[in-house]
């Protein structure tokens, strides 16, 4: 619930502090996003989390695979 009510909040400050600012400013944090998006460095960052993710996967399997006798190593139970 709390999670809820901070996601109503945080969309709530978001309309306010957005209907403020007004269209100007709507299209200059338009222009930004729109560098940032075909900047390389965000390339760079997209790629490097891409791998991170991969690895987490891969690590993940393998644990599954330990935990289900389906790997190289012993199967491991829980009271191990």
């Amino acid at each position: 619930m709390r999670f809820r009510a901070g996601i109503l909040v945080g969309f709530g400050a978001g309309y306010y502090l957005g209907a403020m600012a007004g269209r100007e400013r709507y299209e200059q944090l338009n222009s930004l996003l729109d560098r940032l998006r075909r900047s390389d460095a965000l390339e760079l960052v997209g790629d490097k989390a891409k791998a991170v993710v991969d690895l987490g996967m891969e690590r993940a399997r393998d644990v599954v695979d330990l935990r289900m006798g389906n790997g190289t190593g012993p199967v491991l139970t829980e009271t191990q």
